[in-house]
């Protein structure tokens, strides 16, 4: 679920295409497996669409002009995760929210096309942390997305970091979803003061959720038209966010009802430390479920 405005400029791309859509440029892939949509402010997925189903990432269709941040897709939190920004006390931390990933601007490196899908490589134009790096590869094919949000400490001295890749799913309603996979987790209930509990079950979306589980288990979706598994690599907590009606200023309420937010994160409860030469990898996978 994705602006008419960029649906139509895919339908004009056969293979690949840099376009500039509000503001951004995009990169944009509409091949026999499917399509795709890549915008360079953030390295951030805005659109993946398999040829045999509907899309299963949403953006809004009302994004904020730059220097703001489009919601939806697959934002990258790094090198902080929320507010918890002990990443690097030398940055300028005001109006960074998530850390300073998603708002930058990123390069294409490279785009490896093999006989099911692609590769694509990519890294920022400007560093963004006195001793990280990062870089994105994202894998698609007609079965699955991959992204992998890679950290490297250059500097000397260890570093404590945390981050998400900050999924919206597409769903038919959000208030029809369950989540699989969950039960018996224990999680961080951000809307009671971070107040701890225990899953019980399957996960019901009933109004609005903000929490973090202390999980590295993949997860199902179901939405009553379609399942969708969502598999993660080193990440211990899983955030599951909907606003419900107190919604952010750029979505909408009718459009609101159409994504459900699940997150492969390193949060507070599983924060890294990253030693000189020391790499991290936080990955997140989509595939039928």
């Amino acid at each position: 679920m994705i602006p008419d405005s960029l649906v139509a400029l895919i339908a004009q791309v056969d293979g690949q295409q840099t376009a500039h859509w509000q503001g951004r440029e995009v990169v944009l892939f509409n091949m026999p497996w499917g399509e795709m949509a890549i915008s360079l402010q953030g390295a951030q997925v805005l659109h993946f669409k398999p040829s045999d189903d509907s899309g299963w990432l949403w953006t809004t269709p009302t994004p904020e002009a730059l220097p703001g941040v489009i919601r939806g897709g697959i934002p990258l939190c790094w090198p902080w995760f929320a507010d918890e920004r002990y990443a690097d006390e030398s940055a300028d931390r005001s109006g960074t929210f998530h850390g300073l990933a998603r708002h930058a601007f990123w390069r294409l490196d490279a785009v490896d096309e093999h006989a099911e899908g692609i590769e694509v490589h990519l890294s920022p134009t400007e560093r963004l942390h006195s001793q990280l790096t990062a870089r994105v590869v994202i894998q698609a094919n007609a079965q699955r997305l991959n992204v992998e949000l890679i950290s490297e400490n250059i500097g000397d001295a260890p570093v404590k970091t945390s981050g998400a890749l900050h999924t919206y799913l597409a769903v038919d309603e959000v208030h029809n979803c369950r989540l699989e996979g969950l039960a018996g987790a224990r999680y961080l209930d951000k809307l009671r003061d971070f107040a701890e509990a225990e899953q019980q079950g399957t996960l019901a979306i009933r109004g609005g959720i903000d929490r973090i589980y202390h999980s590295n288990e993949a997860v199902l979706l179901n939405d009553g038209v379609r399942s969708l598994r969502i598999a993660k690599q080193s990440s211990d907590s899983t955030v599951v966010w909907h606003p419900d009606t107190v919604l952010p200023a750029d979505t909408p309420a009718d459009a609101a009802r159409h994504f459900l937010c699940v997150e492969a994160a390193n949060t507070r409860l599983d924060p890294v430390w990253l030693v000189p030469g020391a790499q991290h990898l936080l990955g997140t996978t989509l595939s039928r479920g």
